[in-house]
Parts: C-alpha cells; sequence; structure tokens
C-alpha cells in the first residue's frame, strides 16, 4: 500500500491491491480504514459483522467494492 494526495481534495489516498486478482485501485482514509476491519472480521470468521461492513464499503464506493472485495 502506498499512500498520495488526492490533487482535487488534498486528500491522502492510499493504495490497496486485491491478493487475489491484483488489481489495484485508491481508497481514502475512511474507506482504508473500513477495508481493513472487513478482512479483520473475514480472518476472525466473524461473518455478520463482515457482511454490514461490505453493504457500507459498496454504497461508500462502488467501484473499489468491485475491485477489492467482490
Amino acid at each position: 500500500m502506498t499512500t498520495q494526495p488526492n490533487a482535487t481534495y488534498d486528500i491522502p489516498m492510499t493504495k490497496v491491491t486485491n491478493p487475489y486478482s491484483g488489481e489495484s485501485t485508491m481508497l481514502t482514509p475512511d474507506e482504508h480504514k473500513l477495508y481493513i476491519e472487513i478482512k479483520e472480521h473475514e480472518r476472525d470468521e466473524e461473518y455478520s459483522a463482515m457482511q454490514k461492513k461490505l453493504s457500507k464499503f459498496s454504497r461508500m464506493n462502488a467501484s473499489a467494492y468491485m475491485t477489492l472485495l467482490d
């Protein structure tokens, strides 16, 4: 993961790569935090909590959801 500012809003963006497909996308700090929480719930087999956060992530950034989590 790498971090770089978003030129439009000067928000630091983090590059995240799907470990299965190799595709990458840029996430805002809030999106990145939620992505990490989703992966932690997946690792811990907390599927109900994971599903709630997946739903929220898909509404926040549908394109990143399709790239990283679908």
